[in-house]
């Protein structure tokens, strides 16, 4: 865990690092929207011309993009991409979403399209130059209108049944600023407690002694946690919300994350609060496996898989240690 990022923020950049930014993102969005398209050729037509002409329109943005740049700075671009920002919007890679459906992937395009209007306004309102701020505004509002275009294709494919869109903002600024960051938390406290506290249990067989090395790892990882999370990304460009309501989130839930499985040493015998303390591990894995699938569209036994398996390497890794 870092407590401080090595990447840049937004507002430290210049207006030319700006720019070079907004080129290299217009040339990630269309490649993204033409393979969209292509995956969706054979099935869907129809959808699969609508993403071709969203990724002429990205690359019209990006020539418009470069000539501007060629008349203010000249020629020579700086490499900066959306990694580079802390922050800044990313991109979920394509071939997370091949098997998802067009559902998934509509709902992909309208977020990319918001995170991309979104960056446009505060570009925009950073620019003292008037040339540059009313391109970025412009900017803006054609990426206003294609969340439009992303959000009326499931007319096409869903049965024409229509879906509030406030519903679907409210639902992704929850998931954003609640869901994402308490989970990470839950699987960071649930997993990396696991070998201090059993390591702790079998190397003194003292049930007091391993609640207190239990208490002590949940608290400082919920503590590192959420002044981790608060700092990464103070929430101006990605839209995940108030970096304090994510901190609390993943520093809460981590604590709780490690407390599960710490609170049965309060039973005086070893055996009996090892024993609920394993079937404790047992259910708060299953439940994060859960929740990614509910929560973060992660297929169920993907999740499973990579909880369960990463939690148990874990926790054999602290009783061999505590044993030997």
């Amino acid at each position: 865990m870092r407590f401080f990022s090595q990447r840049r923020h937004f507002r430290d950049l210049n207006e030319q690092e700006i720019i070079a930014l907004a080129i290299s993102s217009e040339e990630d969005d269309a490649r993204i929207y033409r393979s969209y398209a292509e995956m969706l050729r054979a099935d869907f037509p129809a959808t699969t011309k609508i993403f071709e002409a969203m990724a002429a329109e990205e690359d019209e943005h990006r020539k418009r993009l470069i000539d501007l740049h060629q008349a203010r700075f000249g020629s020579v671009i700086p490499l900066i991409r959306r990694e580079h920002v802390a922050g800044f919007y990313a991109r979920r890679p394509v071939w997370l979403m091949k098997n998802l459906g067009i559902d998934r992937i509509r709902t992909e395009a309208a977020a990319m399209e918001r995170d991309a209007e979104r960056f446009y306004l505060a570009a925009a309102a950073a620019s003292t130059d008037a040339d540059t701020r009313k391109l970025l505004g412009d900017l803006a509002a054609a990426e206003a209108g294609h969340q439009d275009t992303a959000l009326h294709m499931e007319h096409i494919h869903l049965d024409g049944t229509p879906r509030e869109n406030e519903d679907d903002v409210a639902k992704r600024q929850f998931l954003l600023t609640w869901v994402q960051p308490g989970l990470a938390g839950l699987m960071d406290g649930s997993v990396s407690t696991l070998a201090p506290i059993f390591a702790t249990a079998f190397a003194t067989q003292d049930t007091w002694t391993t609640f207190l090395v239990g208490l002590a790892a949940s608290v400082g990882a919920g503590i590192s946690m959420g002044f981790t999370e608060a700092a990464s990304d103070d929430g101006e460009l990605s839209g995940r919300g108030s970096p304090v309501k994510r901190g609390f989130a993943s520093g809460i839930m981590t604590t709780v994350g490690g407390l599960g499985h710490a609170l049965p040493y309060l039973i005086t015998d070893f055996w009996t609060a090892t024993v609920i303390a394993i079937i404790v591990v047992f259910i708060e894995l299953w439940a994060i496996a859960w929740i990614q699938n509910k929560f973060m569209d992660t297929p169920f036994f993907r999740a499973a898989f990579q909880v369960v398996v990463g939690g148990a390497l874990v926790f054999a890794a602290g009783v061999l240690i505590g044993s030997g």
